[in-house]
């Protein structure tokens, strides 16, 4: 069915990056502790649509461009190598520290601002477009059909409302955010590895 891509490897790579401690995860945290999980589920549609614009737009631009200049693909798979281990550089000194993870939320009074405040959080958030952009580089080839590209696109998009809507839900549990600090510096250094492998796998697989 998939002749060109490894599915498989793109949605690992995209729950890491996603369910990995970022912007818009720590906000919607910090938001369902504060203000419930209606508001973040608010918070988190926003994010979605911003995460599906992203997605789009660098699966359409990045595609066109790959097909007429061949050597861009090599260019941003080093690109792409190079962000996972910019991911991996930043788990590990979060793993270090001793530090909690401050979790902000996004207060609004209406679940409509709260939605706008998710979208123009992931319009603008760098994490958004370098993964995005690494992410459609280094999975989908130029030689992609179009039918493909779109199905990596819809099972991106599903992927990230699951792990976004997860979030809102268990961080209005108070016992899960315990939980969470409690294991705080272990998931990051479980983040850490699982980065620091893909972006030494990446640069030393020929695609």
């Amino acid at each position: 069915m998939f002749d060109h891509i490894n599915i498989p490897l793109i949605l690992i790579a995209a729950l890491l990056a996603t369910a990995s401690p970022g912007p818009s995860t720590l906000a919607i945290a910090g938001t369902a502790m504060a203000h419930g999980r209606l508001q973040a589920l608010s918070l988190v549609a926003g994010i979605a649509t911003g995460s599906w614009i992203w997605s789009i737009s660098a699966a359409l631009g990045l595609s066109a461009i790959m097909t007429a200049n061949a050597w861009v693909f090599e260019l941003l798979r080093y690109l792409g190598a190079g962000y996972l281990l910019f991911l991996a550089y930043k788990s590990t000194c979060s793993a270090l520290s001793p530090a909690a993870t401050k979790l902000r939320s996004v207060s609004s009074r209406s679940y409509r601002i709260a939605y706008g405040k998710g979208l123009a959080m992931h319009l603008t958030n760098p994490k958004a477009i370098l993964f995005f952009g690494a992410l459609y580089s280094v999975g989908v080839p130029a030689s992609a059909t179009s039918w493909e590209i779109a199905s990596v696109v819809v099972l991106i998009g599903l992927q990230s409302m699951v792990v976004f809507a997860t979030y809102a839900l268990l961080f209005s549990n108070p016992r899960i955010v315990a939980i969470y600090l409690r294991l705080r510096r272990w998931l990051e250094a479980g983040f850490a590895l699982a980065f620091g492998f893909a972006g030494i796998r990446l640069l030393s697989v020929k695609l």
